[in-house]
């Protein structure tokens, strides 16, 4: 049970990754049913990445920024799971 809700917050924090970068890119506005599932998705991760970005802040590369807490989410998510599962 813990294995399948670990997966699923994995792919979770993957869809939005995902759809942010499809946001950004496509320049979908407010209304649009794809960030409307991002926005969504985005109320519960930014809490927990907002005390990471505290401590870890985007590096940036040029004008763009690459945001490593979630990357941090990620490998501390696969450690979970590597001793749990």
């Amino acid at each position: 049970m813990i294995c399948t809700i670990l997966n699923v917050l994995l792919l979770i924090l993957f869809a939005w990754v995902i759809l942010g970068w499809v946001v950004e890119l496509g320049r979908i506005p407010a209304g649009h049913p794809v960030r409307s599932l991002y926005d969504l998705i985005g109320r519960g991760v930014n809490p927990v990445l907002r005390p990471i970005r505290a401590v870890l802040p985007p590096v940036r590369i040029g004008n763009a920024a690459l945001d490593l807490s979630v990357i941090a989410v990620f490998v501390a998510l696969w450690i979970v799971m590597s001793v749990v599962c």
